[in-house]
């Protein structure tokens, strides 16, 4: 279980620093004293509620940010984002583009991702002209309220799955919801579009854990902000 005094102690730190306050000015914006707030840094002592709705106050956040999130280990893009929007958008509640095909009924395709058109998808994932010239196909047994694609995956990497093998996966908007030890694809920034097992460590550090079935290739993290999409 996570020591939320630390987490708190440290987001203070930061957040105090970035905002170029002493400790002593926020003591007195907080109506506290100096000894106390310190205590609060320091992880001698754990602010109460309603000062942790004070503090959380005085910089426009959440309470569960200063709780659940580890500020130090964010970049200050995503810094800059916990300070505007509350939290980096792991949820999907920012503006998230997904752009699908349909039929003349209105129904959803299928876009299919083939290997020769991964190296354009993390650039072309949202525009239409783009998804436009995707084969696109349609599945009865698949479900009409949610958003599917296909994705051809090479490498040896992941077996069962073989070098140039399809798979089909429904769209995450809300990435919280990964659960760990199951398989995804991941598209992002720097890799592409990778087919993994991960584990889920958002609230901890922002990360996300991709751990391939073959033990010859090594399991490392990614930041969630090189996530592009999410499919399962």
């Amino acid at each position: 279980m996570m020591d939320k005094s630390t987490y708190i102690g440290d987001n203070l730190k930061v957040l105090r620093k970035r905002n170029k306050i002493s400790q002593e000015e926020l003591s007195k914006k907080l109506e506290l004293t100096r000894s106390t707030y310190s205590g609060y840094e320091n992880a001698a002592a754990e602010p109460s509620l309603d000062t942790l709705v004070k503090i959380a106050d005085f910089y426009g956040l959440s309470v569960d940010v200063l709780l659940r999130q580890k500020l130090g280990d964010l970049d200050d893009k995503e810094v800059d984002r916990v300070l505007k929007m509350g939290s980096p958008d792991t949820k999907g509640e920012g503006l998230r583009i997904l752009t699908i095909c349909v039929d003349e009924n209105d129904g959803e395709r299928v876009e299919l991702v083939e290997e020769k058109a991964k190296a354009g998808y993390t650039t072309g994932f949202s525009d239409p002209e783009y998804l436009k010239v995707l084969p696109t196909f349609s599945l009865p047994f698949l479900s009409r309220n949610k958003t599917y694609r296909a994705f051809q995956i090479s490498g040896d990497s992941m077996p069962p799955v073989s070098n140039n093998s399809y798979v089909i996966g429904e769209y995450i908007q809300n990435w919280n919801h990964i659960r760990d030890g199951k398989p995804y694809v991941i598209v992002t920034k720097n890799e592409g579009v990778v087919f993994k097992i991960v584990f889920n460590h958002l609230l901890e550090n922002r990360e996300l854990e991709l751990i391939s079935t073959n033990p010859l290739y090594k399991p490392y993290r990614i930041k969630i902000s090189e996530v592009l999409e999410v499919w399962k």
